[in-house]
C-alpha cells in the first residue's frame, strides 16, 4: 500500500510542485519553469538508479514538457493543471483492459470470484474518466485553491473510497464463496 502512494506522489509531483511554487511566488513562468525541470531530473535519477521506467512515466514527461511549453508560451496556467486530467484519461484506457487488475489481486481472490474483479477494473477506468473529465472542468476556471481541492481532497478521495469499498466487497463475496464451496 505504502508503494502505490509512493508511486502517486511521483506521478503527481510536477502538478504539485507546480502548484506550490505558483501559490507562493503567483509567477506561472517559475512555476512552469521549475515543474518542467523537476519532472525531467525525476526521470534522470530513475534512470541513474537504474529503475524500469514504464510507458506512462515517458508519457507524463512529455505531458509535462508539452504543456509547460504551452503554458509559458500563453502565461497561463490552465494548461499545467489540465494535465492530471490527460493522466487520468490515459490511465483510465489502459483499465479498459479486459483482466487488467488480476494480476494484482492475490490467488484466492483471482480463483473464487475473477468475474468481480474484471467488473472492479472497468468500474475502475470508470472512475479514471470522470475524475479527469471533473479536473478539465475545475482546471478550466483557473481557481487554483479550487483546483488543489479537486486534486486532493475529491479525486484522492474518491481513489480511496473505491479502494475501501472494492477491498470490503471482495472479501465479503470470496467469504460467502468459500463458505457455500465448503458446506456443498
Amino acid at each position: 500500500m505504502k508503494d502505490v502512494f509512493a508511486r502517486l506522489a511521483s506521478d503527481f509531483l510536477s502538478a504539485i510542485v507546480f502548484l506550490a511554487i505558483y501559490l507562493i511566488t503567483d509567477n506561472v513562468v517559475l512555476a512552469t519553469s521549475v515543474a518542467v525541470a523537476g519532472a525531467i531530473a525525476q526521470v534522470i535519477y530513475a534512470r541513474i538508479k537504474g529503475r524500469q521506467l514504464n510507458y506512462m512515466t515517458y508519457a507524463s514527461l512529455a505531458l509535462v514538457v508539452v504543456l509547460g511549453t504551452i503554458t509559458l508560451l500563453t502565461n497561463d496556467p490552465r494548461f499545467m493543471l489540465a494535465k492530471p486530467s490527460i493522466a487520468h484519461f490515459a490511465i483510465g484506457a489502459i483499465m479498459l483492459k479486459r483482466g487488467w487488475m488480476l494480476r494484482y489481486m492475490p490467488p484466492i481472490v483471482v480463483e473464487t470470484v475473477p468475474e468481480y474483479v474484471t467488473a472492479a477494473g472497468y468500474a475502475w477506468a470508470a472512475l479514471m474518466f470522470v475524475i479527469g473529465v471533473g479536473m478539465i472542468a475545475v482546471a478550466s476556471t483557473g481557481d487554483l485553491k479550487l483546483w488543489a481541492f479537486y486534486l486532493t481532497v475529491v479525486a484522492g478521495g474518491a481513489k480511496i473510497l473505491a479502494f475501501a469499498v472494492q477491498y470490503v466487497v471482495l472479501r465479503l463475496i470470496v467469504t460467502s464463496r468459500r463458505r457455500a464451496a465448503a458446506r456443498a
